[in-house]
């Protein structure tokens, strides 16, 4: 780190790293954004405009850097001049940019969902503890900024305010069909095949990738291939949230039971997008408790304990262009108020206080402490929805070993771990 200033690269240049990303990273005075790399060159030079304007409107005192692009990412994380790296990559293409910058000595900060696939999410959290990288997950909803009301939530179920927890309510929306499955030729200034990574090769179509004119929401965020839809979109950040009021953040549940409509359901369906529409997903804990997540709940958490209950949700912050996020009402409710009173009695259980997210990831890498999302909360959190999803798509029951992380007795199952 030189002059105690942490040097920073951008790595995939989308809606999520110049909406959200960058602008939570570049006001520290203590970080210099270096480096960009998309494999979209005009995504890429999207980026090193954005970084170097940024820095040109603020008169910062370090200057106008030189922000240098890459469209190999191992190239960017060669530099020995690197601290760290920013991964806003598509899902399928986490591990690859993660377990090569957590070798490279760079502390990482990740969008999530962890993997796409659970095999994968074992390997970077096993690699990432073993090289003492600073990770932190894009898991907003556990910061103290913008969304301080999830912490506050979780604090109380877990010190007994509602009694015993005995269920929990996730509700998460899910995707239409659609999608124009017309093979295009590839843009000249994408590099398709870096962009479909270790998945299989497919032909090019707009609505496969992201939009080659501005940062509306991509397609493969609906495309199985690349993702599992809003299970793991959403439900990486709810699930997280209920693991926290649940204290089952090193762990997973047991009995999974769930049904799903996918598009691709319909004989007659001839769309591109396949990820999974309406769904319930039932799943019980060895403490008992029980968690449903459909969409049938309004889009939050909702814990059930023996003395009532208390909601959690974003309230009306969005992310531009994500679908059917937050809700209108008070973003912390109870079946009575007197159930979200401060309480004048010490509390039993501590939880993780950090600041927003980028803050807290920035505040670690100088200190070398644990961040709030670290690598195997990361994780088990994905691993979750991942469960989740291999139940959506059995539409069977399925028993889950969270120690030894495999299906017990269900080859079929087992083999959806990895693709």
């Amino acid at each position: 780190m030189k002059n105690n200033i942490i040097q920073i690269g951008q790595i995939g240049f989308g809606r999520i790293a110049q909406g959200h990303n960058l602008p939570n990273v570049l006001p520290h005075s203590n970080v210099r954004v270096i480096a960009v790399c998309d494999v979209d060159r005009n995504r890429m030079a999207d980026g090193k405009r954005f970084i170097e304007q940024w820095y040109r409107d603020r008169g910062t005192d370090g200057g106008i850097p030189d922000v240098h692009v890459y469209s190999d990412y191992r190239d960017m994380l060669a530099r020995s001049d690197l601290d760290a790296v920013i991964i806003s990559t598509p899902d399928h293409a986490h591990i690859g940019p993660c377990l090569a910058a957590s070798d490279a000595g760079k502390d990482i900060y990740m969008e999530k969902p962890m993997s796409l696939t659970l095999e994968e999410g074992r390997r970077m959290s096993d690699q990432l503890r073993a090289n003492g990288t600073v990770f932190q997950l894009g898991s907003q909803q556990r910061g103290s900024s913008p969304w301080p009301h999830f912490r506050r939530a979780c604090s109380l179920v877990r010190n007994g305010r509602l009694g015993t927890l005995r269920e929990v309510e996730i509700g998460l929306p899910g995707d239409p069909g659609g999608g124009n499955p017309a093979p295009m030729p590839v843009p000249p200034h994408l590099d398709f095949d870096a962009w479909l990574g270790s998945t299989p090769k497919v032909p090019y179509t707009e609505d496969l990738v992201h939009p080659q004119s501005g940062y509306d929401r991509p397609g493969w965020l609906r495309c199985e291939q690349f993702s599992a839809g809003m299970i793991t979109g959403w439900g990486s950040h709810h699930i997280d949230t209920a693991h926290w009021g649940m204290g089952t953040e090193y762990t997973g549940p047991t009995l999974i039971e769930a049904t799903a409509h996918f598009p691709t359901d319909d004989p007659e369906y001839s769309g591109l997008w396949n990820v999974h529409g309406d769904f319930q997903v039932t799943a019980t804990y060895d403490t008992g408790v029980v968690m449903r997540i459909s969409g049938d709940y309004p889009n939050g958490v909702r814990f059930i304990g023996d003395e009532g209950w208390i909601f959690v949700t974003r309230g009306s912050g969005v992310v531009e262009n994500e679908p059917d996020a937050g809700n209108p009402d008070s973003p912390l409710q109870a079946s009575s108020q007197a159930l979200l009173a401060e309480s004048e009695e010490p509390q039993s259980v501590h939880l993780y206080d950090g600041e927003e997210q980028h803050a807290n990831w920035i505040r670690c890498i100088t200190t070398r402490a644990e961040t709030a999302a670290p690598p195997e909360i990361a994780h088990r959190s994905g691993s979750a929805c991942l469960i989740a999803h291999i139940a959506m798509k059995l539409k069977r029951p399925l028993h889950w070993d969270p120690d030894n992380e495999v299906f017990i007795d269900d080859d079929e199952a087992n083999a959806m771990r990895a693709r």
